[in-house]
């Protein structure tokens, strides 16, 4: 399993408050630098990452003189305001150094839930991994509301892992990694190297609260690992304060705690398509799009004979054979609408006939299953 993360390409890496404000104490510019070097070190080596980054909060209760984390939602959202600027300068100046582009994606609950904004997010996200930019993700807490949090951000960092389809989500804390007892009231506690994310045992282990200044603790990231398992991504739970400990989990060495997802990403998520989802309408392909499927193939407009039913992009359809048997099904690129416009057209004709190109494909293979 550790090989499968030394191999993977695209990571999502979470950074909790703790170690971006050094306890709180206003932002760590050492550690923000170090953390920065170790991403691009990473992207020397070809590999994409992600970086979700709480420590808005944090930040800005620094600058406000705040020495309790308050609980009134609207001086949570101000203190978020406030740090969010320093934050995001930090970052865009340690990246810039090592010749790194960065962006700064801030997102809530119902951009998640909602699957036009759901599609947008991961459109943006693949685009500027595309480009080579390092996506600075936090949860925008200056809007958000008790109906709409994540509540933390080892949550978004497994729906980010998700939401982009990485292989690995590594969470960067305080600590070691999980151990079966609380090292901090048993003396005897031991580290778990390794185990299944969907263990429930381990969140017996978890039980505990973050710290005054983090909102979350190590039960937040044993539920991160099972959420980020559902889609395929193992998880990594290691010190951030061990020297170039990201590079060390990226690289595969046996430290921290290691929660591995029981299927691959690829297999998790076609099992979720083949057996999760209800479907919007179906496609009825020619024979040559039924080949180019049965080939490992995505599935262009050109191949589409007929559109049946009401959907919006991103919804879950059928793949029909001339003779009406499904062969396949998958999340669909263009609504129902725009789908009957483009269908029997080149992908050429896209643009000409929609007024915008989204993606080339009507379903993508990676987004899709054989029956």
């Amino acid at each position: 399993m550790r090989r499968q993360i030394a191999e993977a390409r695209r990571l999502v890496v979470k950074v909790g408050s703790a170690l971006v404000t050094n306890n709180g104490q206003g932002l760590d510019s050492r550690f923000i630098a170090d953390c920065a070097r170790q991403i691009a070190a990473l992207h020397d080596e070809g590999r994409q990452v992600l970086l979700v980054s709480s420590g808005a909060i944090a930040a800005g209760m620094q600058r406000l003189g705040w020495t309790e984390r308050p609980h009134a939602m609207h001086d949570l959202q101000a203190a978020a305001a406030v740090g969010q600027m320093g934050l995001a300068q930090a970052y865009e100046t340690t990246f810039l150094e090592h010749g790194l582009k960065a962006a700064q994606i801030l997102l809530t609950h119902e951009d998640l839930a909602d699957r036009t904004r759901y599609l947008n997010a991961r459109s943006t996200l693949h685009a500027l991994l595309d480009l080579g930019v390092v996506p600075i993700i936090n949860e925008n807490d200056t809007v958000v509301t008790d109906e709409i949090k994540f509540g933390d951000n080892d949550t978004l960092g497994a729906l980010v892992a998700n939401l982009v389809e990485a292989e690995a989500l590594v969470i960067l804390t305080d600590q070691k990694g999980l151990y079966n007892a609380d090292p901090r009231q048993d003396a005897s506690a031991t580290l778990i190297s390794e185990g299944r994310a969907d263990d429930r045992s381990f969140e017996a282990m978890a039980g505990g609260a973050g710290s005054g200044i983090s909102k979350g603790g190590m039960i937040t990231k044993v539920r991160a690992a099972q959420r980020a398992a559902r889609s395929g991504a193992h998880t990594l739970i290691v010190s951030g304060r061990v020297e170039n400990s990201l590079l060390a989990a990226a690289h595969g060495d046996a430290i921290g705690t290691l929660l591995y997802a029981a299927e691959s990403p690829l297999a998790a998520r076609k099992q979720w398509l083949a057996d999760h989802l209800q479907l919007a309408g179906s496609l009825t392909l020619d024979a040559g799009a039924v080949r180019a499927l049965a080939d490992g193939r995505s599935l262009l407009a050109v191949g589409v004979k007929n559109v049946e039913g009401e959907f919006q992009r991103g919804a879950a359809v059928s793949c029909r054979s001339p003779e009406g048997q499904e062969v396949a099904r998958g999340l669909v690129n263009y609504s129902s609408s725009e789908a009957r416009r483009i269908a029997g057209h080149g992908t050429q004709d896209i643009e000409a006939l929609l007024g915008y190109i989204d993606s080339a494909e009507l379903i993508h293979r990676d987004n899709l299953v054989l029956l």
